[in-house]
């Protein structure tokens, strides 16, 4: 048995840019035939990561191709009294560590980068603080036997078993557990997400807007007329419906079956879903716009219920009306509707800012309150 538990979050936000695709533009989509703002799963994932990562640095994991650089800060002021120990020996020794990375001929590769003369692998690794730590002590222990023309087949060992060890699961961080690992060259890493993230849309059609802009110099003479610079940028302004799934269960596993830190991470992931935001062209725009509808359902033994299609049709509003209140009202309805066909046997907590009276979960006065209920219910269903 598995408990779900699922954020539905509604966030009207001013003229910004957060996701911007190759050209430039606020990503988006074709969703009931008519153009919606979209934000990728990915920019909200690295939001949140990023969430994680202010509030306890042992949650973040890195994904990078900068390990030799990273490595090398560890070390260097370790080895430089060894005998023989130089800059140039570091960065081999590290190199040979890294290529006994992988499985057959699929081994992690270093190579310099033309523009920067900087050594990245040829591969993204996505790696806990624990596991690199671990490493950098296999390449510390084992720096003289590193700098061979072979390396002896137990250093190889000592590599492998610093990343996949018996302790493999226990490195793990939250943002791992939570959203998954899928490494090439380390197939044996790959770890399932405990939870999945949807892609935000607006609720209500959308149009590209420009926003044409000249900068002047400050030192031109006065007599000299206009601008020395000029260009537009792309941007929208839409409310967004927002969603994610945690299964509790998965998430437990992946944190070798430590039920408090599994509930800390769950506190912290929905609210970091909830506070988090794209940082995407804020310097431009400051479009700081909390949440104004945000539930929250605990769920045990049903299956995930993403209501993007409330807004198959999309919301349109006339004189004064609230889009986000309205967006609301389709909201309930469509979780009414759906509860009534297929049962709903969860508990539901809701926050409400604009009062839109949707007959929807129970309502709680803060976010902190909300977060409260959510994991004294999840504690009890187990």
């Amino acid at each position: 048995m598995k408990t779900l538990i699922e954020i539905h979050v509604l966030q009207n936000f001013a003229p910004s840019n957060l996701n911007r695709d190759d050209t430039g533009a606020p990503k988006d989509a074709f969703f009931g035939g008519r153009r919606r703002a979209r934000i990728s799963s990915q920019c909200i994932k690295r939001a949140v990561r990023e969430y994680f990562k202010r509030q306890n640095g042992n949650w973040f994991a890195s994904r990078t191709k900068r390990l030799v650089d990273d490595l090398k800060t560890k070390l260097e002021k370790k080895l430089a009294s060894t005998k023989g120990y130089s800059d140039e020996n570091l960065i081999k020794a590290i190199e040979a560590a890294i290529n006994c990375i992988g499985i057959g001929d699929k081994k992690v590769k270093v190579e310099k980068d033309k523009k920067t003369g900087q050594m990245k692998t040829d591969v993204l690794l996505f790696l806990s603080t624990k596991e690199i730590d671990a490493l950098a002590s296999v390449v510390e222990k084992s720096y003289k036997e590193l700098l061979k023309d072979k390396i002896p087949s137990e250093v190889s060992d000592k590599v492998a078993d610093s990343l996949a060890g018996k302790e493999n699961k226990s490195r793990l961080t939250l943002d791992i557990a939570l959203f998954g690992r899928m490494l090439a060259v380390m197939p044996e890493k790959n770890q399932n997400a405990a939870c999945q993230v949807a892609h935000a849309i607006s609720t209500h059609a959308v149009e590209r807007e420009f926003d044409f802009y000249t900068a002047v110099d400050d030192l031109k003479p006065e007599d000299i007329a206009g601008a020395d610079m000029m260009g537009t940028v792309e941007f929208n302004s839409a409310c967004f419906y927002r969603y994610a799934v945690v299964d509790y269960k998965k998430l437990v596993d992946n944190l070798p079956n430590d039920n408090e830190l599994a509930l800390t991470g769950l506190r912290a992931f929905l609210e970091g879903f909830v506070v988090a935001e794209p940082a995407g062209k804020q310097n431009t725009f400051a479009a700081h716009n909390p949440p104004e509808f945000v539930l929250v359902s605990v769920r045990k033994d049903g299956f995930p219920r993403n209501l993007a299609n409330a807004f198959e049709v999309p919301v349109r509003v006339k004189g004064e009306e609230s889009l986000t209140r309205k967006s609301v009202k389709m909201l309930a309805d469509k979780a009414k509707e759906l509860s009534s066909v297929y049962g709903d046997e969860g508990k539901s907590f809701c926050i409400d800012l604009i009062d839109s009276g949707a007959e929807i979960g129970t309502k709680k006065s803060s976010l902190q309150e909300l977060l409260n209920e959510v994991i004294a219910e999840v504690r009890r269903e187990g």
